[in-house]
C-alpha cells in the first residue's frame, strides 16, 4: 500500500512543480511581452507618453481609470483587442496575457 501512496505523491508533486514552472516562466516574460507589444504605444511604464501613444490617446495604464477595471476586464481587451489596439488573441497564450494582466497590474 505504501508504494502506491509514495508514487502518488511524486507524480502530484512533479506534477506541481511543472506548474510552477509554466507559470513562473509566462510571469518572467510578461516584462519581455510588454516591452515588445505594448510599449511601442503605451511606453515602458504605461503611461502612453510615446509619439504614438499620444497620436492614438492610449489609456494610461497606471491610471486608476486602468486599474480599477477587472483582471478579466483586461484580459478581455488584450486577448480581443479594443479601438486602435490589436488583439493578442493568436499571438499570446491564455497564461501570457494572465501574466501581462499582472503586469499591468504592476504599473500601478
Amino acid at each position: 500500500m505504501k508504494p502506491k501512496v509514495n508514487l502518488l505523491l511524486r507524480g502530484v508533486l512533479a506534477a506541481g512543480v511543472v506548474l510552477l514552472a509554466s507559470a513562473a516562466k509566462a510571469e518572467g516574460d510578461a516584462a519581455a511581452n510588454f516591452k515588445g507589444k505594448c510599449a511601442g504605444c503605451h511606453g515602458p511604464d504605461g503611461k502612453g507618453d510615446t509619439p504614438t501613444g499620444k497620436a492614438l490617446k492610449v489609456r494610461n495604464l497606471a491610471s486608476d481609470e486602468a486599474q480599477k477595471q477587472s483582471d478579466a476586464d483586461l484580459a478581455g481587451i488584450i486577448t480581443k483587442g479594443k479601438g486602435n489596439m490589436p488583439s493578442y488573441d493568436k499571438k499570446l497564450t491564455d497564461d501570457e496575457i494572465r501574466a501581462l494582466v499582472k503586469y499591468i497590474r504592476s504599473l500601478k
